[in-house]
């Protein structure tokens, strides 16, 4: 599998979580790092460079040149700027192409990473570029205002959600979409928990749409979508691998008479946010202990200082992964999905 994200030299964002969570999963992974930061930019302050498109192609030339571009699955996260994520989507059309006559050999999974909570925080330009490759995907991770742009539906509610799906759907032929995060304001969608929202179309394109509603953990994170991402893709092909003969299909859609709840993608993401909600649980429950130590290490003057308080609270929120395998390999389902 290849997967190209950010990579830290501390903590736990991009491919550092990708590739330790698809390893842990049992999958060899090539890792192609589109940034190299010293930590993630939550801490406010960070070195280091971001990977042009050229350096993206060259890295790709050599796995290619020494005959190890021969992956299955791609993955990939936050691209720095437009002509990067070109050059990211010519390595999927490429890998694609080259299984062109094994339907199902090849699946890339996309997270178009643009923005959240309303604004954009990557160049203007990024979004034509993202939109120019969704159809060459075979499943999208959006959160909620990705979705949004990507759709030009604007999501207050479950009508205007499934709008945007269909629209998905409709606009790119996309076979697969997730959408993270959703916070909407309903009966059955209360104020302290997230939903996430997934849909497998038919063969005709029609949307086969069903939710996953759980509680928010009370805490900031970076890197949640990250460990997404690199879970669905593995127990996506986890899922598709029970069927026998979905593998060898386009896109690896099921059959238009599948049931909702039996589809894959609503399998494999019941089985991510068990992994997901465990996972973070921990990591809360570890926090006070590394504040506790870091302080324990700090001057009177430090402590009091605000913005070296910010980076021991951001320290101690950092994915605790290494210590939690078991909640990678074998989460307790406790969310299951229900068709909407």
């Amino acid at each position: 599998m290849l997967t190209l994200h950010p990579q830290v030299v501390s903590g736990y964002v991009g491919n550092k979580i990708a590739v330790f969570v698809l390893q842990s999963l049992g999958c060899d992974v090539a890792a192609l790092n589109t940034v190299q930061f010293s930590n993630h930019t939550g801490y406010r302050q960070w070195t280091g460079t971001k990977v042009s498109a050229q350096e993206i192609t060259d890295l790709y030339n050599g796995l290619r040149q020494s005959y190890l571009d021969d992956f299955d699955m791609m993955l990939s996260g936050y691209i720095p700027g437009a002509e990067a994520v070109v050059a990211v989507g010519n390595i999927a059309k490429e890998l694609k192409e080259k299984t062109q006559g094994t339907p199902g050999k090849f699946f890339w999974v996309l997270d178009p990473v643009m923005g959240d909570n309303g604004k954009i925080y990557v160049a203007e330009d990024v979004v034509p570029a993202y939109k120019s490759l969704v159809p060459y995907a075979d499943l999208i991770l959006p959160n909620q205002f990705e979705a949004e742009l990507l759709s030009d539906v604007k999501i207050v509610d479950m009508e205007t959600l499934n709008q945007a799906i269909q629209a998905l759907h409709d606009r790119y032929r996309i076979s697969h979409v997730v959408i993270t995060s959703v916070k909407l304001s309903s009966p059955d969608h209360p104020a302290d928990h997230l939903s996430v929202v997934g849909s497998s179309m038919t063969s005709s394109g029609k949307a086969r749409l069903f939710k996953i509603v759980f509680p928010a953990i009370d805490c900031y994170f970076c890197g949640t979508g990250d460990m997404f991402g690199a879970l669905t893709t593995m127990r996506m092909r986890e899922a598709v691998e029970k069927v026998p003969g979905l593998s060898q299909r386009p896109n690896w859609l099921s059959d238009d008479n599948t049931p909702v709840l039996e589809l894959p993608l609503a399998k494999a993401i019941e089985k991510v946010l068990a992994s997901m909600h465990e996972v973070l649980s921990k990591t809360r429950d570890g926090m006070a202990a590394v504040v506790e130590h870091t302080r324990a290490t700090m001057t009177d003057d430090d402590k009091s200082d605000e913005t070296k308080a910010h980076f021991v609270k951001t320290k101690a929120a950092e994915l605790q992964l290494v210590r939690n395998l078991d909640c990678l390999r074998i989460p307790a389902v406790e969310f299951k999905a229900k068709a909407i």
